[in-house]
């Protein structure tokens, strides 16, 4: 049915070739590429597919992403690198007439700012080459903004309070690790938080606000507050929504050693002198941190990600509903080697490329998730690992 080029060989990249590869009706010629050809010719061999091949590409380069482009002429570009490379990416399909799918959206590197005005500046010109961008097509951002396009669709009048709760139950034996890029994770997670009230944004200091939060087949998690990409889309595309707010919870080990970590100044992201030569605190972390794509061996445990929504229903009525997976982390490593954060987010950028390629989600210009017409999607994603369960009227808790 069409080719896809995935760019990134991580955790995500991983779970999203053995998905594409599983599925070769719709995916006939699947092409890896990331900066390390090894990494990509190691994960081509462990899937063993005639139709999966390596390649390499620095994703900071458009010249060298529009030559990849050019050589292997997909229908469609899974970017699952940085999200520093969403930009260099987006040029080069651009340039060579392909469209694009993203998980996360785009942050400067020298700011921990992430918002999504860098790539809805792209609009015009994907709209006028005829070309569809989908961006945040993840887990949360992207599963979680299909959950809420299924709930207006099916059971709201209007949605007025949307709670996107994250939680991850899973204990991988170590001391301190990110599930997925350190970088990325401890750049979100140290930045401060922020909610949509009547309107207006309200930050937060970061970790200020925080409760419990009960989980399916999990139990009493402490849940806190923190800003997250898809809110910014969301209360737009659903004007009704008087609040929104993104929760996910953390271990008081796990904030203990992030504390320190900022403390001591190895969270800073400007660049200091080390003999003789210039280094980023947190990237050097990141080096010293176990690999998240080594994390799936021991890791036990589930993670459970939802939407909780307040408001009316068609019929006016007052509602609440409660959307949510729960992944287990032993059987998405069996089936791809990779832990369940790596999974929950690969699995839908599989299924966000499939849509494309079926015909079911293309619209030109540049569009997140909840645009798109939620039940195909929910279809597919309840057959390919990541079951999706419902409850009307219970206690949401928030």
């Amino acid at each position: 049915m069409g080719k896809v080029v995935i760019i990134g060989c991580g955790g995500v990249g991983t779970v999203v070739a053995h998905k594409c590869a599983q599925n070769p009706d719709v995916f006939e010629e699947i092409v890896i590429a990331s900066r390390t050809l090894a990494k990509c010719e190691a994960l081509v061999k462990a899937i063993g597919k005639p139709n999966v091949k390596a390649d390499t590409v620095d994703a900071d380069s458009v010249p060298q992403l529009v030559e990849l482009l050019r050589r292997h002429k997909p229908d469609i570009v899974i970017n699952v690198a940085l999200p520093y490379q969403d930009l260099t990416i987006m040029d080069a399909c651009l340039e060579c007439g392909v469209n694009y799918l993203d998980t996360a959206n785009y942050e400067p590197r020298d700011e921990a700012h992430f918002e999504y005005k860098w790539q809805w500046a792209y609009r015009e010109r994907f709209e006028k080459a005829g070309l569809t961008a989908i961006l945040g097509c993840g887990f949360d951002p992207g599963v979680s903004g299909v959950f809420t396009a299924y709930a207006a669709k099916h059971h709201f009048g209007q949605m007025h309070y949307l709670d996107i709760v994250d939680c991850n139950a899973g204990n991988h034996g170590k001391a301190f690790a990110t599930n997925f890029n350190p970088e990325i994770n401890i750049r979100e997670i140290t930045q401060k938080g922020r909610y949509y009230k009547d309107g207006k944004w309200v930050e937060t200091e970061p970790q200020e606000i925080h409760k419990t939060l009960n989980y399916p087949n999990i139990g009493p998690r402490e849940s806190y507050l923190l800003y997250h990409e898809e809110l910014e889309s969301l209360v737009l595309n659903f004007p009704t929504i008087r609040q929104a707010r993104f929760w996910m919870t953390f271990g008081q080990e796990y904030l203990t050693h992030l504390r320190v970590i900022q403390n001591i100044g190895m969270a800073s992201i400007e660049p200091i002198m080390y003999e003789g030569r210039e280094i980023v605190p947190l990237q050097f972390l990141k080096a010293v941190l176990p690999n998240p794509q080594d994390l799936g061996t021991n890791y036990h445990g589930e993670t459970s990600i939802g939407c909780r929504i307040r408001g009316i229903d068609k019929e006016g009525k007052p509602l609440t509903y409660y959307i949510w997976n729960n992944c287990s982390h032993e059987e998405a490593f069996k089936e791809t080697g990779m832990q369940a954060v790596s999974y929950t987010t690969g699995v839908p950028a599989m299924t966000g490329a499939m849509m494309f390629l079926k015909g079911i989600w293309r619209k030109p210009g540049v569009h997140n998730v909840e645009e798109f017409d939620p039940d195909p999607f929910l279809d597919v994603l309840n057959r390919q690992g990541l079951p999706w369960h419902e409850e009307l009227n219970g206690d949401i808790e928030l």
